[in-house]
Protein backbone atom coordinates (compact mmCIF):
# COMPACT_ATOMS: atom_id res chain seq x y z
CA UNK A 1 0.00 0.00 0.00
CA UNK A 2 0.95 3.34 -0.88
CA UNK A 3 1.84 5.97 1.70
CA UNK A 4 0.68 9.24 1.67
CA UNK A 5 2.36 11.90 1.17
CA UNK A 6 3.00 14.47 4.03
CA UNK A 7 1.85 17.61 2.57
CA UNK A 8 2.07 19.48 5.92
CA UNK A 9 5.50 18.36 6.51
CA UNK A 10 6.16 19.85 2.80
CA UNK A 11 4.42 23.44 3.40
CA UNK A 12 6.42 23.95 6.58
CA UNK A 13 9.69 22.89 4.95
CA UNK A 14 8.60 24.91 2.16
CA UNK A 15 7.96 28.43 4.25
CA UNK A 16 11.41 27.34 5.83
CA UNK A 17 13.18 27.78 2.64
CA UNK A 18 16.30 25.33 3.37
CA UNK A 19 16.92 22.41 0.82
CA UNK A 20 16.37 18.97 2.74
CA UNK A 21 19.97 18.67 2.70
CA UNK A 22 20.45 21.56 5.36
CA UNK A 23 17.64 20.63 7.28
CA UNK A 24 19.55 17.48 8.48
CA UNK A 25 22.24 18.81 9.20
CA UNK A 26 20.46 21.01 11.47
CA UNK A 27 18.53 18.39 12.95
CA UNK A 28 21.91 16.20 13.97
CA UNK A 29 22.52 19.35 15.38
CA UNK A 30 19.92 19.10 18.26
CA UNK A 31 19.60 15.56 17.88
CA UNK A 32 23.78 15.93 19.31
CA UNK A 33 22.36 18.68 22.26
CA UNK A 34 19.90 16.14 23.31
CA UNK A 35 22.45 13.81 23.39
CA UNK A 36 20.16 11.66 20.89
CA UNK A 37 23.23 9.72 19.56
CA UNK A 38 20.52 7.34 17.25
CA UNK A 39 19.43 9.74 15.29
CA UNK A 40 23.45 11.66 14.42
CA UNK A 41 22.83 9.67 11.06
CA UNK A 42 19.83 11.49 9.63
CA UNK A 43 20.15 12.69 6.02
CA UNK A 44 18.72 14.41 3.33
CA UNK A 45 17.20 10.83 2.43
CA UNK A 46 15.56 10.58 5.66
CA UNK A 47 14.04 14.35 5.37
CA UNK A 48 12.64 13.31 1.99
CA UNK A 49 11.56 9.49 2.86
CA UNK A 50 9.53 11.61 5.77
CA UNK A 51 8.05 14.40 3.23
CA UNK A 52 7.17 11.26 0.88
CA UNK A 53 4.90 9.60 3.91
CA UNK A 54 7.47 7.58 6.20
CA UNK A 55 6.78 8.54 9.96
CA UNK A 56 9.80 9.16 11.75
CA UNK A 57 9.74 7.08 14.96
CA UNK A 58 11.43 7.61 19.14
CA UNK A 59 12.65 10.87 19.25
CA UNK A 60 12.90 12.05 15.62
CA UNK A 61 9.25 13.95 15.65
CA UNK A 62 10.17 16.16 18.87
CA UNK A 63 13.59 16.85 17.44
CA UNK A 64 12.45 17.69 14.01
CA UNK A 65 9.83 20.03 15.44
CA UNK A 66 12.38 21.48 17.71
CA UNK A 67 14.81 22.27 14.68
CA UNK A 68 11.86 23.55 12.13
CA UNK A 69 10.73 25.91 15.48
CA UNK A 70 14.57 27.32 15.48
CA UNK A 71 14.27 28.31 12.24
CA UNK A 72 11.52 29.82 11.38
CA UNK A 73 11.69 31.38 15.12
CA UNK A 74 8.21 30.26 16.32
CA UNK A 75 6.68 27.36 17.54
CA UNK A 76 5.85 24.30 15.46
CA UNK A 77 4.16 21.29 17.06
CA UNK A 78 3.75 17.61 15.61
CA UNK A 79 0.16 18.38 14.76
CA UNK A 80 1.46 20.65 12.41
CA UNK A 81 3.77 18.87 10.36
CA UNK A 82 1.05 16.09 10.15
CA UNK A 83 2.72 13.66 12.69
CA UNK A 84 1.08 12.35 15.82
CA UNK A 85 -0.70 14.14 18.59
CA UNK A 86 0.51 12.11 20.89
CA UNK A 87 4.22 13.55 20.51
CA UNK A 88 2.75 16.51 21.65
CA UNK A 89 2.94 15.24 25.36
CA UNK A 90 7.05 14.98 24.89
CA UNK A 91 7.15 18.41 23.81
CA UNK A 92 5.70 19.56 26.72
CA UNK A 93 7.60 20.67 30.23
CA UNK A 94 5.69 19.16 33.42
CA UNK A 95 2.08 20.24 33.31
CA UNK A 96 1.64 23.74 35.31
CA UNK A 97 -1.35 22.69 36.94
CA UNK A 98 0.66 19.34 38.25
CA UNK A 99 1.40 19.16 41.99
CA UNK A 100 5.02 20.71 42.64
CA UNK A 101 5.96 18.42 44.97
CA UNK A 102 4.81 15.56 43.23
CA UNK A 103 6.48 16.77 39.84
CA UNK A 104 10.10 17.53 42.12
CA UNK A 105 10.05 13.84 43.54
CA UNK A 106 9.16 12.66 40.34
CA UNK A 107 11.90 14.61 38.19
CA UNK A 108 14.43 13.87 41.13
CA UNK A 109 14.09 10.43 41.18
CA UNK A 110 14.46 10.10 37.25
CA UNK A 111 17.37 12.40 37.72
CA UNK A 112 19.14 10.16 40.17
CA UNK A 113 18.04 6.48 38.83
CA UNK A 114 20.89 5.61 36.24
CA UNK A 115 18.66 3.57 35.00
CA UNK A 116 15.92 6.23 33.55
CA UNK A 117 18.29 8.92 34.21
CA UNK A 118 19.55 8.75 30.44
CA UNK A 119 15.68 8.75 29.03
CA UNK A 120 15.02 11.71 31.10
CA UNK A 121 18.57 13.66 29.59
CA UNK A 122 17.04 12.69 25.58
CA UNK A 123 14.00 15.22 27.18
CA UNK A 124 13.79 17.20 23.60
CA UNK A 125 14.04 21.13 24.62
CA UNK A 126 10.13 22.46 23.32
CA UNK A 127 9.93 26.35 22.88
CA UNK A 128 6.21 25.64 23.51
CA UNK A 129 6.71 24.14 26.85
CA UNK A 130 8.27 27.39 28.02
CA UNK A 131 5.18 29.70 27.59
CA UNK A 132 3.37 30.67 31.01
CA UNK A 133 -0.07 30.06 31.81
CA UNK A 134 -2.90 32.46 30.71
CA UNK A 135 -5.15 33.67 33.36
CA UNK A 136 -5.21 34.13 37.02
CA UNK A 137 -2.48 31.10 37.39
CA UNK A 138 -0.27 32.90 40.09
CA UNK A 139 -2.98 33.75 42.68
CA UNK A 140 -4.30 29.94 42.26
CA UNK A 141 -1.22 28.26 42.33
CA UNK A 142 -0.97 30.01 45.64
CA UNK A 143 -4.23 29.74 47.13
CA UNK A 144 -3.46 25.65 46.47
CA UNK A 145 -0.48 25.99 48.22
CA UNK A 146 -1.70 27.53 51.44
CA UNK A 147 -4.52 24.72 51.70
CA UNK A 148 -2.31 21.72 50.57
CA UNK A 149 -2.57 19.28 53.33
CA UNK A 150 0.63 18.11 54.93
CA UNK A 151 1.73 14.70 55.00
CA UNK A 152 4.90 14.73 57.27
CA UNK A 153 4.25 15.54 61.23
CA UNK A 154 7.72 17.22 61.44
CA UNK A 155 7.22 20.80 62.72
CA UNK A 156 9.32 23.11 60.44
CA UNK A 157 10.53 25.95 61.76
CA UNK A 158 13.00 29.41 60.73
CA UNK A 159 15.94 26.83 61.61
CA UNK A 160 14.95 24.54 59.40
CA UNK A 161 14.83 27.51 56.40
CA UNK A 162 18.00 28.63 57.86
CA UNK A 163 19.73 25.20 57.16
CA UNK A 164 18.15 24.99 53.99
CA UNK A 165 19.81 27.71 52.90
CA UNK A 166 23.35 27.31 54.01
CA UNK A 167 22.71 24.45 51.60
CA UNK A 168 21.55 26.26 49.22
CA UNK A 169 24.65 28.93 49.14
CA UNK A 170 26.98 25.49 48.86
CA UNK A 171 25.52 24.07 45.94
CA UNK A 172 25.73 27.42 44.40
CA UNK A 173 29.74 28.17 44.79
CA UNK A 174 30.14 24.63 43.94
CA UNK A 175 28.66 25.04 40.52
CA UNK A 176 30.55 28.25 40.09
CA UNK A 177 33.95 26.60 40.81
CA UNK A 178 33.09 23.41 39.06
CA UNK A 179 30.74 23.55 36.58
CA UNK A 180 27.20 22.12 36.38
CA UNK A 181 28.22 18.78 36.42
CA UNK A 182 29.85 18.51 39.54
CA UNK A 183 28.09 18.08 42.71
CA UNK A 184 24.68 17.48 40.78
CA UNK A 185 23.97 14.17 42.05
CA UNK A 186 23.89 15.65 45.63
CA UNK A 187 22.04 18.56 44.37
CA UNK A 188 19.19 16.53 43.61
CA UNK A 189 19.36 13.89 46.24
CA UNK A 190 19.11 16.87 48.88
CA UNK A 191 16.18 18.28 46.86
CA UNK A 192 14.56 15.05 46.35
CA UNK A 193 14.98 13.74 50.45
CA UNK A 194 15.32 16.75 52.74
CA UNK A 195 13.73 19.30 50.98
CA UNK A 196 10.60 17.05 50.05
CA UNK A 197 10.20 16.14 53.84
CA UNK A 198 10.73 19.95 54.61
CA UNK A 199 7.77 20.75 52.03
CA UNK A 200 5.49 17.80 53.23
CA UNK A 201 5.64 19.31 57.00
CA UNK A 202 3.34 21.43 59.32
CA UNK A 203 4.73 25.22 58.95
CA UNK A 204 4.62 26.89 62.34
CA UNK A 205 3.40 29.56 60.40
CA UNK A 206 2.40 31.45 56.52
CA UNK A 207 5.63 33.28 56.84
CA UNK A 208 8.07 30.07 57.29
CA UNK A 209 6.42 28.30 54.30
CA UNK A 210 6.78 30.84 51.75
CA UNK A 211 10.31 31.36 53.35
CA UNK A 212 11.01 27.30 52.76
CA UNK A 213 9.18 27.50 49.37
CA UNK A 214 11.24 30.24 48.25
CA UNK A 215 14.66 29.20 49.19
CA UNK A 216 13.18 25.40 47.97
CA UNK A 217 12.43 27.21 44.54
CA UNK A 218 15.87 28.56 44.67
CA UNK A 219 17.30 25.20 44.75
CA UNK A 220 15.16 23.46 42.36
CA UNK A 221 16.32 26.53 39.73
CA UNK A 222 20.09 25.65 40.75
CA UNK A 223 19.27 22.36 39.66
CA UNK A 224 17.75 23.75 36.18
CA UNK A 225 20.89 25.39 35.74
CA UNK A 226 23.38 22.96 36.34
CA UNK A 227 21.55 21.02 33.82
CA UNK A 228 21.39 23.76 31.33
CA UNK A 229 25.13 24.00 32.06
CA UNK A 230 25.72 20.68 31.46
CA UNK A 231 24.09 21.14 27.99
CA UNK A 232 20.71 18.73 28.91
CA UNK A 233 18.10 21.44 28.26
CA UNK A 234 15.13 19.72 28.21
CA UNK A 235 15.64 18.55 31.64
CA UNK A 236 16.55 22.23 32.60
CA UNK A 237 13.51 22.99 31.31
CA UNK A 238 11.36 20.53 33.18
CA UNK A 239 13.60 21.72 36.75
CA UNK A 240 13.13 25.81 35.63
CA UNK A 241 9.01 25.16 35.15
CA UNK A 242 8.72 23.51 38.54
CA UNK A 243 10.86 26.43 40.16
CA UNK A 244 8.69 29.12 39.02
CA UNK A 245 5.19 27.08 39.81
CA UNK A 246 7.56 26.94 43.71
CA UNK A 247 7.76 30.83 43.30
CA UNK A 248 4.49 31.33 43.00
CA UNK A 249 3.76 29.05 45.68
CA UNK A 250 6.29 31.27 47.77
CA UNK A 251 4.37 34.66 46.51
CA UNK A 252 7.66 35.58 45.31
CA UNK A 253 7.59 37.54 42.23
CA UNK A 254 11.42 38.45 42.02
CA UNK A 255 12.67 34.70 42.03
CA UNK A 256 10.16 34.18 39.72
CA UNK A 257 11.52 36.82 37.63
CA UNK A 258 15.11 34.95 37.86
CA UNK A 259 13.84 31.96 36.46
CA UNK A 260 12.07 33.60 34.14
CA UNK A 261 15.28 35.30 33.38
CA UNK A 262 17.10 31.87 32.93
CA UNK A 263 14.40 30.53 30.59
CA UNK A 264 15.25 33.26 28.67
CA UNK A 265 18.41 33.33 28.08
CA UNK A 266 18.14 29.08 27.35
CA UNK A 267 15.78 30.34 24.60
CA UNK A 268 18.09 32.90 22.95
CA UNK A 269 20.96 30.38 23.31
CA UNK A 270 18.97 27.65 21.50
CA UNK A 271 17.67 30.02 19.09
CA UNK A 272 14.57 30.86 19.73
CA UNK A 273 14.07 34.76 20.43
CA UNK A 274 10.86 35.50 20.17
CA UNK A 275 10.00 32.99 22.33
CA UNK A 276 13.38 34.74 24.70
CA UNK A 277 11.48 38.11 24.38
CA UNK A 278 8.16 37.02 25.56
CA UNK A 279 9.76 35.32 28.73
CA UNK A 280 12.28 38.31 29.55
CA UNK A 281 9.51 40.83 29.17
CA UNK A 282 7.63 38.42 32.12
CA UNK A 283 10.57 38.42 34.21
CA UNK A 284 10.65 42.36 34.28
CA UNK A 285 6.75 42.55 34.80
CA UNK A 286 5.26 44.42 36.97
CA UNK A 287 6.42 42.96 40.53
CA UNK A 288 9.06 40.63 39.45
CA UNK A 289 11.09 44.38 38.50
CA UNK A 290 9.44 46.98 40.96
CA UNK A 291 10.66 44.46 44.14
CA UNK A 292 13.72 42.95 42.96
CA UNK A 293 16.40 44.90 44.81
CA UNK A 294 19.09 46.94 42.38
CA UNK A 295 21.30 45.03 41.30
CA UNK A 296 18.23 41.78 40.80
CA UNK A 297 17.22 44.37 38.41
CA UNK A 298 20.01 44.68 36.19
CA UNK A 299 20.45 41.06 35.86
CA UNK A 300 17.01 41.03 34.65
CA UNK A 301 17.71 44.15 32.83
CA UNK A 302 20.57 42.95 31.16
CA UNK A 303 18.86 39.64 29.99
CA UNK A 304 16.08 41.22 28.61
CA UNK A 305 18.21 43.50 26.31
CA UNK A 306 20.01 40.45 25.30
CA UNK A 307 17.12 38.80 24.27
CA UNK A 308 15.82 41.91 22.08
CA UNK A 309 19.05 42.27 20.62
CA UNK A 310 18.68 38.73 19.61
CA UNK A 311 15.61 39.20 18.12
CA UNK A 312 16.85 42.00 16.05
CA UNK A 313 15.20 45.01 18.30
CA UNK A 314 18.03 47.15 18.54
CA UNK A 315 17.01 50.53 19.96
CA UNK A 316 14.96 48.46 22.39
CA UNK A 317 18.10 46.16 23.34
CA UNK A 318 20.19 49.73 23.97
CA UNK A 319 17.91 51.11 25.90
CA UNK A 320 17.81 48.21 28.40
CA UNK A 321 21.23 47.84 28.72
CA UNK A 322 21.17 51.79 29.75
CA UNK A 323 18.46 51.07 32.49
CA UNK A 324 20.96 47.48 33.77
CA UNK A 325 23.51 49.78 34.37
CA UNK A 326 21.47 52.52 35.99
CA UNK A 327 20.39 49.66 38.44
CA UNK A 328 23.34 48.35 38.97
CA UNK A 329 24.93 51.85 39.77
CA UNK A 330 22.06 52.73 42.80
CA UNK A 331 23.34 49.15 44.03
CA UNK A 332 24.61 50.15 47.47
CA UNK A 333 25.52 46.23 48.94
CA UNK A 334 22.55 46.94 52.05
CA UNK A 335 19.65 45.96 50.27
CA UNK A 336 20.35 43.00 48.49
CA UNK A 337 18.54 39.43 49.32
CA UNK A 338 20.56 36.39 50.16
CA UNK A 339 20.12 34.26 46.88
CA UNK A 340 21.77 32.05 45.00
CA UNK A 341 22.15 34.13 42.36
CA UNK A 342 25.58 36.18 42.01
CA UNK A 343 25.67 38.96 40.18
CA UNK A 344 28.05 42.30 39.58
CA UNK A 345 29.91 44.02 37.38
CA UNK A 346 31.88 41.61 35.57
CA UNK A 347 28.03 39.51 35.18
CA UNK A 348 26.65 42.68 34.05
CA UNK A 349 29.75 43.13 31.16
CA UNK A 350 29.66 39.46 30.01
CA UNK A 351 25.76 39.68 29.43
CA UNK A 352 26.14 43.40 27.98
CA UNK A 353 28.90 41.78 25.75
CA UNK A 354 27.03 38.94 24.75
CA UNK A 355 24.03 41.60 23.70
CA UNK A 356 27.33 43.88 21.61
CA UNK A 357 27.76 40.40 19.75
CA UNK A 358 23.97 39.86 18.70
CA UNK A 359 23.69 43.64 17.64
CA UNK A 360 27.21 43.57 15.06
CA UNK A 361 29.42 46.05 17.39
CA UNK A 362 32.52 43.47 17.83
CA UNK A 363 34.92 45.90 19.01
CA UNK A 364 32.73 46.96 21.87
CA UNK A 365 31.77 43.40 22.65
CA UNK A 366 35.40 43.08 23.27
CA UNK A 367 36.21 45.72 25.60
CA UNK A 368 32.69 44.42 27.89
CA UNK A 369 34.48 41.12 27.90
CA UNK A 370 37.55 42.51 28.89
CA UNK A 371 36.19 44.41 31.62
CA UNK A 372 34.24 41.29 33.20
CA UNK A 373 37.49 39.36 33.14
CA UNK A 374 39.09 42.00 35.44
CA UNK A 375 36.55 42.33 37.24
CA UNK A 376 35.22 38.91 38.09
CA UNK A 377 35.98 37.32 41.70
CA UNK A 378 38.63 34.22 41.39
CA UNK A 379 36.42 31.90 42.97
CA UNK A 380 34.05 31.55 39.58
CA UNK A 381 35.70 29.64 37.98
CA UNK A 382 33.43 28.19 35.61
CA UNK A 383 31.71 31.61 34.37
CA UNK A 384 35.15 33.02 33.99
CA UNK A 385 36.09 30.19 31.52
CA UNK A 386 33.18 30.77 29.44
CA UNK A 387 33.91 34.63 29.66
CA UNK A 388 37.36 34.13 28.22
CA UNK A 389 36.23 31.88 25.60
CA UNK A 390 33.51 34.72 24.16
CA UNK A 391 36.25 37.24 24.74
CA UNK A 392 38.84 34.81 22.26
CA UNK A 393 35.83 34.47 19.61
CA UNK A 394 35.12 38.05 19.32
CA UNK A 395 38.93 38.55 19.08
CA UNK A 396 39.55 36.40 16.55
CA UNK A 397 36.59 36.98 14.73
CA UNK A 398 38.10 40.99 14.45
CA UNK A 399 41.54 39.15 12.55
CA UNK A 400 43.65 39.70 16.03
CA UNK A 401 44.64 35.88 15.98
CA UNK A 402 47.57 36.16 18.32
CA UNK A 403 45.47 37.95 21.27
CA UNK A 404 42.71 35.33 21.03
CA UNK A 405 45.74 32.27 20.79
CA UNK A 406 46.66 34.38 24.65
CA UNK A 407 42.86 34.42 25.64
CA UNK A 408 42.38 30.86 24.87
CA UNK A 409 45.46 29.67 26.53
CA UNK A 410 44.38 31.89 29.75
CA UNK A 411 40.59 29.79 29.38
CA UNK A 412 42.29 26.21 29.21
CA UNK A 413 43.99 27.60 32.43
CA UNK A 414 40.72 28.32 33.98
CA UNK A 415 38.75 25.11 32.56
CA UNK A 416 41.34 22.41 35.26
CA UNK A 417 38.81 20.67 37.01
CA UNK A 418 35.69 22.29 35.98
CA UNK A 419 33.07 20.10 34.88
CA UNK A 420 30.79 22.17 32.34
CA UNK A 421 29.02 21.23 29.26
CA UNK A 422 29.25 24.97 28.04
CA UNK A 423 33.05 25.10 28.75
CA UNK A 424 33.41 22.09 26.37
CA UNK A 425 31.29 24.19 23.88
CA UNK A 426 33.84 27.17 23.99
CA UNK A 427 36.87 24.68 23.42
CA UNK A 428 35.10 23.16 20.42
CA UNK A 429 34.27 26.62 18.88
CA UNK A 430 37.81 27.64 19.99
CA UNK A 431 39.28 24.65 17.98
CA UNK A 432 36.71 24.96 15.32
CA UNK A 433 38.26 28.82 14.85
CA UNK A 434 42.03 27.42 14.72
CA UNK A 435 41.52 25.16 11.76
CA UNK A 436 43.25 26.77 9.30
CA UNK A 437 46.43 27.05 11.26
CA UNK A 438 46.38 23.41 12.65
CA UNK A 439 49.15 22.17 10.14
CA UNK A 440 51.52 25.24 10.90
CA UNK A 441 54.09 22.94 13.36
CA UNK A 442 55.62 24.83 15.83
CA UNK A 443 53.24 28.06 15.77
CA UNK A 444 51.60 29.16 18.85
CA UNK A 445 48.43 28.69 17.43
CA UNK A 446 48.87 25.15 16.87
CA UNK A 447 50.41 24.31 19.81
CA UNK A 448 46.89 25.88 21.28
CA UNK A 449 45.28 23.78 19.39
CA UNK A 450 47.02 20.54 20.29
CA UNK A 451 45.82 21.51 24.22
CA UNK A 452 42.86 22.50 23.60
CA UNK A 453 42.33 18.63 21.63
CA UNK A 454 43.62 17.53 24.85
CA UNK A 455 41.39 19.17 26.95
CA UNK A 456 38.34 17.82 24.80
CA UNK A 457 39.97 14.05 25.38
CA UNK A 458 39.99 14.37 28.86
CA UNK A 459 36.39 15.80 29.53
CA UNK A 460 34.96 13.59 27.24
Amino acid sequence: MARERNVQLEAVIRELAWPQERLASHFRRVAAENHAAELLTVTRSHINQWVRGSKPGGRAPTILCETLSRGLQRVVTPSEIGLSADTEAVLSAPAWEADTLTALTELGGNDLDIGRRHVLAGTVYSAAGSALPVGDWWDDTLARARSRSSTNRAAITDEDVDSVREMAAFFSRRDQRRGGRAGRTALIGYLRVDVAEYLAGQFSSEKVRQDLTSVAAELVYLAGWTAFDACEHGVAQRYFTVATRMAAEADDAPLAGHILRAMAHQAVDLGHPKRAVDLASASVDRRRYTLASPRERALLGVVHARALAAAGQKQDALAALRRAENDLGSADGTTEPNRVFFFGEASLAHETARTLVDLGDLKAAEREFTRSVRTRRSQFARTHAVTLGFLGDVQVRQGQMEAAVATWNQALDTMEGVQSGRTRESVVTMRRALSPVRGRGGSAAAELDERARAVLSRIG
